[in-house]
C-alpha cells in the first residue's frame, strides 16, 4: 500500500508513518540511478557497511549494562527506533529496563544532558515523561549518561502502554492538558545546548542537500525544485509573520507513536516518551503532529486539544498560522533524513523504496497539496 494522490500528506498523524509505506512493485519503484556511482550507492558500498552500530551487539548491550552494575540475564529485544538503537533488557533481579545508545556523532554531551534534564525538570512536575535514571560506577550514583566503548547511552524505566485513541475528543483534551503543562515548564527558561526548529535546519538545508546529491530523477528536478521553491516560500512568509511569536523549550517529535496510554498504575492516561528531538521553537509543533482529516476535523480535534490545554498555558492563536508550513518542513526534512542516515544497514532495509521514481512524485504531490494548504486561511478554533 501506498499513499496515492487524493490520500495527502495530512491524512496521517505528523506524517509519522505516511513516508513508511511499501509501494507497489513496478517499473517506477526501482531504485533510481543517474548514469553514474550515486550518493546512495557509495553510502551503501562495502566501507560505508563499516557503521559505528555494527559493533553494537547482544555482548556489548549486556557489557555495557554492566558496567553501571545492570546485569541482564540474556535476553533482550529490539525495539522500534531508527536514529538511536534502543533495546529492552531483562535483568536478573527479574526486572528490566529500556536502554538507549546514541547514535554517534549526533548530539554533543552537553546537548544529550540538557535533553535528560529537561525530562528530569518534567517528572518533577508530575508531568508524565518516561525520563532517564541515574546511573551507578563504581559503587556511586552519577549521571543519567554513561559510555561503553564508543557508546553513550541511557537507561529508562520500561512503561508499558498502547497508542491513544485520537478520535476521541476526551482523550485529545487530556493530551492537550499535560502539553499545557510540558509547555509551562519548557517556557521558563530556554535551552542552552539543543537547537532550534527554523527554516534554515528543516527547510532550507534539505532541500540543498537533496540537490547537491542529485537525488531526484533528473526528468524529475525541475518541477521537484519548481513546488520546493514555492513550499519554502511560503512556509518562510509564516515564519516571518509569527516571528515574535515566543519560541519555547518543545517535546519536538510528539506524533501519536510517542505517546504511550495506560489505564492503571501511578499516572493512567498518556505518558510521553523520547525526547530525543527536544529543541526550542513554536508550540504549534507539538499539536499539529496529533491532528489529521480534512479542515473540519483537524478544527474539532485542535479545539478539543486547546480546551485541555489552555487550562494550563496561553496558546498564541497566531501561530496557527503554522501549522501546515510545519508539515511542509518535515516532508522535506524526512525526506533528507533518510538520505543523510543511508550509510546505517538499518536504513535500506527499513526504507527500500526510497528514491524511487514513484517515490519523488509523490513527493511532488504532496508538496503541491502542501502549498494550497498553506495559502487557505488558517484554522479557527
Amino acid at each position: 500500500m501506498r499513499l496515492g494522490v487524493q490520500a495527502g500528506a495530512r491524512r496521517l498523524n505528523g506524517l509519522a508513518y505516511s513516508l513508511r509505506m511499501t509501494p507497489e512493485q513496478d517499473d517506477d519503484a526501482q531504485p533510481y540511478y543517474d548514469g553514474q556511482p550515486s550518493y546512495l550507492e557509495s553510502q551503501s558500498s562495502t566501507e560505508a557497511q563499516a557503521h559505528p552500530y555494527a559493533a553494537l551487539g547482544p555482548d556489548t548491550v549486556l557489557d555495557a549494562l554492566a558496567a553501571v552494575n545492570l546485569f541482564g540475564d540474556g535476553r533482550l529485544l529490539s525495539l522500534n527506533s531508527y536514529e538511536n538503537r534502543v533495546y529492552l533488557v531483562y535483568l536478573e533481579d527479574g526486572g528490566s529496563v529500556v536502554v538507549k545508545f546514541y547514535r554517534p556523532h549526533r548530539w554533543t554531551e552537553p546537548q544529550i544532558l540538557e535533553e535528560h534534564s529537561f525530562a528530569a525538570e518534567l517528572l518533577a512536575q508530575e508531568i508524565p515523561v518516561i525520563a532517564p535514571t541515574k546511573l551507578v560506577t563504581g559503587g556511586v550514583e552519577g549521571s543519567t549518561l554513561a559510555y561503553y566503548k564508543d557508546f553513550a547511552f541511557a537507561v529508562y524505566p520500561r512503561c508499558g502502554g498502547r497508542s491513544p485513541e485520537l478520535d476521541q475528543d476526551a482523550v485529545l483534551e487530556r493530551i492537550g492538558r499535560f502539553l499545557g503543562r510540558m509547555h509551562r515548564v519548557g517556557s521558563s527558561k530556554p535551552f542552552e545546548y539543543r537547537p532550534t526548529l527554523d527554516m534554515q535546519s528543516f527547510g532550507f538545508e534539505s532541500r540543498d542537500f537533496l540537490v547537491e546529491h542529485a537525488l531526484v530523477p533528473r526528468e524529475l528536478r525541475a518541477p521537484w525544485l519548481e513546488i520546493t521553491e514555492q513550499a519554502l516560500h511560503g512556509a518562510s512568509q509564516a515564519f516571518k509573520e509569527t516571528q515574535d511569536c515566543t519560541r519555547i523549550r518543545l517535546h519536538g517529535d510528539c506524533h501519536p507513536g510517542n505517546i504511550l496510554w495506560t489505564e492503571s498504575g501511578e499516572h493512567p492516561g498518556p505518558h510521553f516518551v523520547d525526547l530525543d528531538d527536544a529543541r526550542s521553537g513554536p508550540a504549534m509543533q507539538d499539536l499539529w503532529m496529533l491532528l489529521s482529516g480534512d479542515r473540519r476535523d483537524m478544527t474539532q480535534q485542535l479545539s478539543s486539544i486547546l480546551a485541555g490545554y489552555e487550562d494550563f498555558m496561553d496558546f498564541d492563536r497566531r501561530e496557527l498560522r503554522l501549522l501546515e508550513p510545519l508539515r511542509t518542513l518535515r516532508l522535506l526534512h524526512y525526506s533528507a533524513w533518510i538520505a543523510r542516515r543511508w550509510s546505517d544497514p538499518a536504513f535500506p532495509a527499513a526504507f527500500p523504496w526510497f528514491n524511487t521514481q514513484r517515490y519523488w512524485q509523490d513527493r511532488i504531490l504532496e508538496l503541491r497539496e502542501q502549498v494550497a494548504a498553506m495559502q487557505e486561511e488558517p484554522l479557527v478554533v
